[in-house]
């Protein structure tokens, strides 16, 4: 088939060294591969802040979001103006929040943290998002109450936690590329993530986010779950997107389950089942996408 018949989809993923660039690149392939017709091209860009912005505008096709992002931005939320040309075309990976400092720290709780060097990510990423409605459900506030620092590429991290500039670095997710690297450091390192108390407060003053468990085994060295709270970050595409489109990049992403987890640990929860149940709102999902789980019997 010539490039002129092939569906080119621009896809928004995020800085260089995080984990949309990590997920983008081997869904554009997989998927790619699986569907001969697509042509899915990853480009880095901000983030989930300016992938929603751009996708709104119809300027990309589909770009990777948080699920605070999301929920912000479908019900105009945080100052932003609602956003009512964007429709979810996958959930990718639950995703919790947490800090890692290296295991050779003094550092066990949120609280030890406080008045500390702590690293927030790229000040565009959506986990930035998260971290916001974390800590402000602990009454905390991220710039009175810690040294933060924000950064141009979630890569430049690790470096500043493992050579001691920062007590912490804030993130989360199976696979994440930062905490790997710090985590491969020479110390190790050890997640700290928010106590059952802590929860409970959290989600108190922001229901909207869930209960997430990191599995154990999920970075070197780490031998128990963590516990948190979080949400799931969507492969989201713009309205205008034609269903046919929307259709073949879930019947894709549908036939490559197991080809794109076998490439990915955090694919294994790519599924269209987990998008159903991730989704906001059911119209939220792209009418390409609702066809297709129609047709396997997922909807009715």
């Amino acid at each position: 088939m010539s490039a002129q018949e092939k569906t080119k989809v621009v896809l928004g993923t995020a800085t260089p060294g995080g984990g949309f660039p990590a997920y983008g690149w081997p869904y554009a392939e997989v998927l790619n591969a699986t569907d001969p017709t697509l042509a899915i091209e990853p480009i880095n860009t901000k983030g989930s802040n300016e992938n929603v912005v751009t996708l709104d505008e119809g300027k990309i096709d589909i770009g990777l979001v948080t699920g605070e992002v999301t929920y912000e931005a479908v019900n105009g939320l945080a100052g932003r103006p609602k956003a009512n040309n964007i429709r979810i075309i996958n959930a990718t990976y639950s995703q919790a929040g947490m800090f890692m400092v290296r295991a050779d720290s003094p550092y066990r709780s949120i609280a030890d943290l406080k008045g500390q060097t702590v690293v927030w990510g790229a000040s565009s990423s959506g986990f930035v998002v998260l971290a916001r409605y974390v800590i402000d459900g602990l009454g905390l506030d991220m710039e009175k109450d810690f040294k933060s620092v924000f950064l141009d590429k979630a890569g430049d991290g690790p470096p500043m936690v493992l050579d001691g500039r920062a007590a912490a670095m804030w993130g989360g997710g199976v696979g994440w590329p930062p905490f790997m690297n710090i985590a491969k450091g020479p110390a190790g390192a050890r997640f700290i993530g928010p106590s059952a108390d802590e929860v409970k407060r959290i989600q108190a003053k922001h229901s909207f986010l869930k209960n997430t468990v990191m599995p154990a085994g999920s970075y070197p060295g780490q031998d128990a779950p963590v516990n948190s709270v979080g949400s799931w970050p969507f492969v989201l595409a713009r309205a205008s997107l034609p269903d046919d489109a929307a259709y073949r990049l879930a019947k894709a992403l549908h036939q490559s389950e197991a080809k794109f987890a076998a490439r990915l640990d955090q694919a294994r929860e790519s599924t269209l089942a987990n998008t159903l149940a991730a989704a906001p709102r059911q119209d939220l999902i792209h009418p390409g996408v609702l066809k297709y789980m129609r047709e396997i019997g997922l909807l009715r």
